[in-house]
């Protein structure tokens, strides 16, 4: 198979272990590029599938030498979806945080699942927003499989640059809106990113929404994207587990987030010896701008290259 691109693309089921699930969790991934390039695992964010990892990003980071491996977290797209642990509401992930179906190491051992398929000792881990969240907790939980780690639009503490109250209303609005078809689907997401996206760059509406169209015939699941934001309230503070890591790490950053504002990065690259900050003026949430591509690409090659 080839991506939209030109890239050969591989497809696979990784198998990760889960309470009460004897055969455990499927999480669906892709491999593109050369098999003998250095090995790299994008990590995306809440309610997102692997889709949302632009091909053309996935050939830039093969075009520096890279073998890039994407993945649908549990409860999205064609990985398993659990629907035995309901949906969670916004009050009692407030009031019982503990009481998430599961929490960010979970997510962390399904991507160790997706290099073990692979058969990759170790990668480089590019996570964004929620996933870079995860590939924070990948690389405290699992150091040895970690060459590098490249956090974006992401924080260390869930109570570090959290969103306004006015952005959580509209966000809660829009993500509550029933979704039956897949031109619904692509209208939310550019109405999503409408509204988190980038001020400072062109938004590809087009690009959206076909994501949009595409994610709702793989599998759009409401309740799946909220058990990972209970996910995300049960997580703690990362900050004194980071200050131990020793692994070469870019925390990427947009100054007009407005999901988890630049304060969440800054504090990242703060706990992180060693670690390297980039923010750029007018870059939102989510979603990188092509026009941010090449500074982003290059600088998880230059850590590869360290």
């Amino acid at each position: 198979m080839t991506t939209e691109s030109g890239q050969a693309r591989l497809t696979g089921t990784a198998v990760s272990p889960h309470a009460g699930r004897p055969g455990g969790i499927h999480i669906a991934y892709e491999s593109l590029g050369r098999p003998d390039g250095e090995p790299l695992l994008l990590v995306m964010g809440l309610g997102m599938q692997m889709i949302m990892w632009h091909d053309d990003l996935c050939a830039a980071f093969a075009g520096r030498g890279f073998t890039v491996a994407r993945f649908d977290h549990r409860d999205v797209g064609a990985s398993t979806h659990l629907h035995e642990a309901g949906r969670p509401t916004i009050l009692r992930m407030m009031l019982r945080p503990g009481r998430a179906a599961y929490r960010l190491p979970d997510m962390a051992g399904d991507a160790v699942a997706v290099l073990d398929a692979l058969g990759w000792p170790r990668a480089h881990v590019v996570g964004i927003s929620l996933g870079g969240m995860i590939a924070q907790q990948i690389a405290i939980d699992h150091p040895g499989r970690v060459l590098s780690l490249t956090s974006i639009s992401a924080t260390a503490s869930p109570r570090i640059g959290r969103l306004s109250m006015r952005t959580a209303m509209r966000l809660q609005k829009l993500q509550d809106r029933p979704v039956e078809n897949g031109e619904q689907a692509g209208q939310l997401m550019v109405d999503l990113f409408d509204l988190i996206g980038s001020p400072g760059y062109d938004m590809d509406e087009r690009w959206l929404r076909e994501r949009g169209r595409i994610a709702f015939d793989r599998a759009y699941d409401q309740a799946g994207r909220l058990r990972h934001e209970a996910a995300l309230m049960a997580s703690r503070d990362r900050r004194a587990q980071l200050a131990e890591l020793r692994v070469p790490a870019l925390v990427v950053h947009g100054e007009a987030d407005r999901i988890w504002n630049v304060a969440g990065g800054r504090a990242t690259a703060e706990a992180i010896p060693g670690a390297r900050l980039m923010t750029f003026p007018g870059y939102g949430h989510g979603v990188l701008p092509r026009a941010l591509w090449a500074d982003v690409v290059g600088g998880v090659a230059a850590l590869a290259g360290r």
